[in-house]
């Protein structure tokens, strides 16, 4: 069956991948990307006229947009890879990885929770949402650190 996925950060490394490798199984993606230094629309370039394909230049922070985008399209998945990630640049700028990654994360769920509500209980069973991320965005968790530390020590 064909579906169709909301993917954000679909022009970023991982996302455009993540978003060819969709296309090519039959699936519909409607990208969402705000194309800062990370994205990179050429990543794309073999898909920028396919059909089942549908980029929008914008982020996740974007609540209206987001929504609007869930309504129209009525996605089966949203998978998010939108994410301010060089650590570097955190330094330099906070406030923007604070607008994404958390401000723009929390929105992104908001949204998808008022789409799952008013959809119908076999849409709701089988919607899904993916977050995807690294320990450059969010850090190690405890967890991981104890098991890092622990095999540090052997």
């Amino acid at each position: 069956m064909r579906r169709s996925i909301l993917v954000t950060g679909g022009a970023g490394f991982i996302g455009s991948n993540f978003v060819l490798q969709r296309i090519a199984a039959g699936d519909r993606v409607i990208n969402l990307d705000k194309l800062t230094y990370a994205g990179n629309y050429g990543n794309l370039a073999e898909i920028h006229h396919h059909g089942d394909h549908v980029f929008v230049n914008g982020g996740i922070e974007d609540t209206e947009l987001v929504s609007e985008l869930l309504e129209r399209h009525r996605p089966s998945a949203i998978v998010n890879f939108a994410a301010e990630s060089h650590v570097d640049r955190s330094i330099l700028g906070p406030e923007e990885f604070i607008q994404t990654n958390v401000l723009g994360t929390f929105r992104l769920l908001q949204a998808a929770l008022t789409y799952w509500r008013k959809s119908s209980a076999d849409d709701q069973a089988a919607f899904r949402f993916l977050h995807v991320s690294t320990d450059e965005v969010y850090g190690r968790s405890e967890e991981h650190t104890s098991e890092l530390q622990s095999h540090h020590d052997l």
